[in-house]
């Protein structure tokens, strides 16, 4: 009685060893075979590789998500007002990776206004080779203060990693874009080239990191017609799930709005919450 109550009980065991892995999927029972013994009294079931080359797969890639904001007021002697947030999300498995993201900027000085902006992202990776990709972006601004109505960007291409590690990754990416825009009352389609690059370093002591990004695109055939977006920061975590950022963004347009400067600086702080 005893000898079958051990046995119910280990293949209740053998039971909810193998449902938890196909509910979780963290392991591949294709690629383990039992393995039966003779010990303590009672049969034993294991689970043991088929062959020394297989291995467990891990649990599925989650997506990082991350929310951002920050408030700045004053009263007295000037009223001022700024607000900014942002929301990201990336997923990277072995062959992909997926970014997405939007943030925006409302500012007052005086009851003037003096920062409106919205932009959005999206950005997809497929790695040909540990180093080597593919990616399709998107990206659309709308630019109250520099009198954008938007631009919309478009842009396949080819990127390289030229480090691609835990705590560091520096990327180049190059191919042609499609802008569509309206700035001021004159709205315009044209052709440019695409080059960036991107930087990213993690320190895992003290759960900081610093990154920087910037990129370059010349009209094809006006050269002298060009943008530049470029911005870096750094982050440190105040707890599990809360970090402090500060940033410096900046966006150059070589022709800009009549009666519009060219240059276009913002310095950025505020908390991130990641979920």
């Amino acid at each position: 009685m005893k000898r079958m109550i051990k046995t119910l009980v280990l293949l209740a065991g053998v039971c909810l060893t193998l449902v938890r892995p196909v509910a979780c999927g963290a392991v591949d029972t294709n690629k383990f075979s039992w393995v039966g013994s003779l010990g303590a009294g009672f049969p034993a079931i294991t689970l043991a590789p088929a062959d020394t080359n297989s291995v467990a797969l891990t649990n599925r890639p989650a997506w990082e998500s991350s929310v951002g904001f920050g408030f700045t007021l004053t009263h007295g002697n000037s009223d001022t007002l700024l607000a900014t947030g942002s929301i990201q999300t990336r997923k990277k498995t072995l062959t992909d990776e997926i970014s997405l993201g939007a943030d925006g900027a409302y500012g007052e000085n005086n009851s003037v206004q003096n920062v409106n902006t919205a932009h959005g992202f999206s950005q997809y990776n497929h790695l040909f080779s540990e180093r080597f990709f593919g990616y399709l972006r998107a990206d659309a601004l709308h630019d109250e203060i520099a009198n954008l109505q938007y631009r919309i960007t478009l842009s396949p291409g080819v990127g390289y990693y030229f480090l691609r590690q835990t705590n560091n990754s520096l990327a180049g990416e190059f191919g042609p874009a499609m802008v569509f825009q309206q700035l001021g009352s004159q709205g315009e389609n044209y052709v440019t080239l695409r080059v960036a690059e991107r930087f990213e370093h993690k320190f895992t002591e003290n759960s900081a990191r610093v990154w920087e990004a910037v990129e370059i695109l010349p009209q094809i055939d006006r050269f002298d017609n060009y943008i530049v977006n470029a911005q870096a920061g750094i982050e440190a975590a105040i707890s599990k799930k809360v970090s402090l950022q500060i940033s410096l963004q900046d966006n150059f347009v070589n022709e800009p709005a009549p009666g519009r400067q060219q240059n276009d600086l913002r310095i950025v702080s505020g908390l991130k919450y990641r979920f």
